[in-house]
């Protein structure tokens, strides 16, 4: 069972792997799925299991593409060309690897599930995965123009699943573009992710 004391451990254990801005950013994103998660009706136990999986969600971030990479191969963490072609998603396969090993008694299925997943999104990603995702995206110290139209949005309006689901919308037409404009791949996790919520919002 995670604790406000385990949390407390945990801020100070992931210093052995980020530092600096990347900290702090870490720091913004566990109190931001804090608030995402009271708004969206989390209960006590599990507000506790998101602030761990934001505590834990850049944990391989600073390693170089390389590095990523020697990770991968030297533990058979299957990549495909999508990752080694898009470096800034292989920190979330190799950051689950890592929040598994080596913090087992915080990482459980659900956890590891949302690190893995918080870059690219996915088809069918619970509200626990959803809550990731945004709140790495809109926490509070992300200045960047997109991060903050899409904060300014959602707490524009009251929470709830459609609210949430337009908002992840934006989300992902937001990365489209940006990727769009610089040439660069798109993950197809992105677009599944992207066509899995236009269906909920058509079903809703």
């Amino acid at each position: 069972m995670i604790t406000e004391s385990t949390l407390a451990k945990l801020r100070e254990d992931i210093k052995e792997f980020i530092n600096g801005k990347r900290l702090s950013h870490t720091y913004a994103v566990e109190e931001e799925i804090a608030n995402l998660g009271l708004l969206l009706g989390f209960g006590s136990e599990d507000v506790l299991r998101l602030r761990a999986a934001a505590l834990l969600h850049d944990v391989t971030k600073q390693l170089s593409k390389d590095e990523q990479i020697a990770l991968c191969n030297e533990h058979s963490i299957p990549i495909t060309d999508d990752e080694t072609s898009s470096p800034k998603t292989l920190h979330a396969i190799t950051g689950a690897f890592v929040a598994k090993q080596k913090f087992p008694e915080i990482a459980d299925e659900e956890i590891v599930s949302a690190i893995r997943y918080h870059t690219t999104g996915k088809a069918d990603m619970t509200l626990f995965e959803k809550l990731l995702y945004l709140a790495d995206y809109i926490e509070a110290t992300r200045d960047f123009s997109d991060c903050v139209t899409l904060r300014n949005y959602f707490y524009s309006a009251s929470a709830d699943m459609l609210h949430l689901n337009r908002t992840l919308l934006i989300s992902y037409d937001m990365t489209l573009k940006i990727l769009i404009e610089e040439g660069a791949r798109i993950h197809p996790l992105t677009c599944e992710a992207r066509n899995s919520i236009i269906k909920e919002l058509s079903n809703t």
